[in-house]
């Protein structure tokens, strides 16, 4: 079948919106209608080529030549058709994209670790996680990667089953995109990784998509205070919203507002959370978080942030913990239907966080938008033209 997409042909290019050729599901695989897709700053980073392996032959931005590739992962949409072998989902099914596939099997998925499962270790590369080949086509003939093994930037995209999650078809579509990354990423950062307890003082560097999501993942565990950083006064503002008792320009400030509300014991909990993280950015955080408390890195290090470096002996004598975090260490099987009740129970606010939708041919603007810091979440709404 013919169907649209968003394709990056080479970095550091613009999105072009075209036709492609998509081929039917094979085994263990899922024909989905997309409804919406999440504009992530990951998808803008990947076509900067920031994501790419450094190879011994680079191209544009030090990156390897690309396979053209489909973009978006952060998507929501109904099943069309199923293959061979596929028990889980049926026509009709409505469904949110995981962008680390889940195999139920491997020693992370036993563990309780699907975040770090080992079919979703190998996001980024090319091919279906099937079978290595490829279901999308470019009309010439060529084959097209899909970002995440989902490509939700298209009006139809083949993923892996295990790449998906059903949620109740009474669940507005539209926003459930956000369960597929920008939620459980920041809830989880806030209440996985760093373990907001009721009573704590949590800081949040960053009050973007996934900063606005841990922020209410500290709300929503009950903490007393949440500080938001963001230099943009529109995100400040809209951190409010979300939670947060306090806002600062930057996190020099927030050190100083934090030093105060806490009488010198600092915060219980910090989430790094900028469009990219660099090393001022650690030391701010560690600076920012008490004796025994929890700085997690949520979000992609800046190109150049290959080390960092911070006083040690602070650290380690203060038994302080600098940890990272994918997917919010939030496990896609159980975690996003219990995202979707917090929505259905009108603690978890998602419409609020989708500054504006857009068609699918404005997704450069989309993206220029986003860069320029104008949206909490922007999304790509299908039924648009």
């Amino acid at each position: 079948m013919r169907s649209r997409a968003a394709i990056l042909y080479g970095y550091g290019q613009p999105w072009t919106v075209e036709e492609f050729e998509l081929d039917p599901p094979r085994a263990g695989e899922v024909l989905v209608a997309l409804t919406a897709c999440g504009l992530c700053h990951s998808d803008e980073h990947i076509r900067q080529g920031m994501l790419a392996p450094q190879p011994e032959t680079a191209g544009a931005a030090g990156a390897p030549a690309m396979t053209p590739t489909i973009g978006g992962h952060e998507g929501s949409g109904v099943v069309v058709e199923v293959g061979e072998g596929v028990t889980r989902f049926s026509p009709g099914d409505h469904v949110v994209t995981s962008f680390v596939a889940v195999c139920g099997q491997c020693r992370w998925c036993a563990s309780g670790m699907q975040y770090l499962c080992d079919k979703g270790s190998g996001t980024l590369a090319p091919g279906m996680p099937t079978d290595g080949t490829f279901r999308h086509h470019t009309l010439d003939g060529r084959n097209l990667a899909h970002i995440s093994k989902i490509g939700a930037f298209a009006e139809h995209t083949v993923v892996a089953a295990d790449s998906l999650v059903k949620v109740d078809q009474r669940f507005p579509l539209v926003p459930a995109a956000l369960l597929a990354c920008a939620i459980p990423t920041g809830y989880g950062s806030a209440t996985r990784r760093a373990n907001v307890r009721g009573g704590d003082t949590a800081v949040v560097i960053g009050a973007g998509g996934i900063g606005s999501a841990a922020i209410q993942g500290a709300r929503i565990a009950g903490a007393a205070r949440i500080v938001a950083v963001d230099p943009m006064e529109f995100k400040r503002k809209s951190a409010m919203t979300f939670g947060a008792t306090h806002t600062a320009t930057t996190a020099a400030e927030a050190t100083e507002m934090v030093r105060e509300l806490t009488r010198g014991v600092m915060a219980d909990a910090v989430i790094v959370s900028p469009a990219t993280i660099g090393a001022a950015d650690v030391a701010e955080g560690l600076a920012l978080t008490r004796k025994a408390g929890t700085c997690v890195l949520t979000g992609l290090p800046a190109s150049a942030a290959g080390a960092i470096a911070f006083g040690l002996q602070e650290f380690i004598l203060m038994n302080k913990t600098l940890c990272g975090t994918v997917f919010g260490s939030c496990n896609p099987k159980s975690d996003i239907p219990v995202l979707a009740t917090l929505y259905e129970s009108g603690q978890l606010l998602l419409d609020e966080m989708i500054t504006k939708r857009y068609a699918l041919d404005d997704i450069n603007d989309a993206y220029a938008d986003l860069v320029a810091g104008k949206l909490i979440r922007g999304v790509i709404d299908f039924s648009l033209r």
